[in-house]
């Protein structure tokens, strides 16, 4: 089997991905690389000719409050259909180019802008209606930024608009070997050779998920290059061994450019998807129609959201 995680950014020098093999019970990672063409990298994975899981930190729904209403079955069926619809990803630069047809938002800040105002312009109840479940806080974590806002640190908006226009939108609609979990299916179901299993992970999540804790910024060298033995024995106990470039890209925190906390993500993220494909973590997905068929959920997240209204 092939599993893999790419830690996506509207800028293809920031998207980096990290590959591990298994024979038998054992995994072998090598150092991060740039994804580059998604088209290519979908079809590297599926050529190794086993089971191949994908898992990405950006947005795989919906809320439902967006979702009610539309013709589609599902969030994948409403992703194809954006193919034929870049009009969907234009960020709009105010309030009255606000639609359910144009729903990302804003192109810049402006003064006395609200997320309130947001919701309402896309027809919504409130701004808790902006947020997916697997969005809101838990009692582990504080809320995620809602998908179709773009503005900010934390926020996933850009990086939706990037994947889905430019890659998942027109390979769904022209019938891509892809899979979406959990639309498709539970986790281990879906990995079948000839296809590759797309999974939404975040790096954050399964950071605690494993277990580790930055003493600092993952966007500083030292806190990464500090982590390096507590991450060593996590990949130990995961039966995940390095190839020698990423053992000396642990040891020497992941580089000190800018993109040193994207490659340290796309490891961290590869860890938490291992950690549910072998079974060490449950594939856990909430028994909620909408869920299943719209907003999605995080692979490996088993918190309930403490607002789940």
């Amino acid at each position: 089997m092939i599993a893999a995680h790419a830690d996506w950014s509207m800028d293809a020098r920031k998207r980096w991905v990290t590959i591990a093999r298994r024979q038998g019970a054992l995994w072998q990672a090598s150092a991060p690389r740039l994804v580059g063409d998604p088209a290519r990298l979908v079809a590297f994975l599926i050529a190794e000719g086993g089971p191949a899981a994908l898992g990405l930190d950006l947005p795989l729904g919906v809320p439902r409050g967006f979702a009610e209403g539309r013709q589609e079955a599902d969030f994948p069926g409403f992703l194809a259909g954006l193919a034929q619809n870049s009009d969907f990803f234009a960020v709009s630069p105010g309030l009255e180019s606000v639609c359910p047809g144009r729903p990302f938002y804003p192109a810049r800040g402006i003064k006395g802008m609200t997320r309130a105002a947001h919701a309402a312009a896309l027809g919504l109840a409130d701004t808790a209606a902006l947020s997916r479940l697997c969005d809101r806080a838990t009692a582990e974590r504080p809320a995620g930024a809602p998908v179709f806002w773009t503005l900010g640190a934390n926020q996933s908006g850009k990086a939706a608009i990037s994947a889905w226009r430019d890659w998942l939108a027109p390979a769904l609609a022209a019938g891509a070997p892809l899979r979406l979990w959990p639309f498709a299916g539970a986790l281990h179901d879906l990995l079948r050779p000839g296809q590759l299993t797309l999974a939404e992970v975040y790096p954050a999540e399964a950071l605690r998920h494993l277990g580790l804790k930055l003493a600092g910024s993952k966007r500083a060298e030292a806190p990464r290059r500090a982590l390096a033995p507590a991450l060593r024995d996590v990949m130990a106990a995961l039966s995940v061994t390095p190839d020698v470039a990423l053992h000396d890209m642990i040891h020497a925190g992941f580089g000190a450019d800018a993109a040193g906390e994207d490659r340290f993500d796309s490891l961290i993220g590869l860890l938490g998807l291992i950690g549910v494909v072998d079974g060490k973590r449950p594939d856990f997905i909430p028994a909620d129609p909408m869920i299943r068929t719209w907003e999605g959920w995080v692979l490996g997240q088993t918190a309930l959201p403490l607002n789940p209204r």
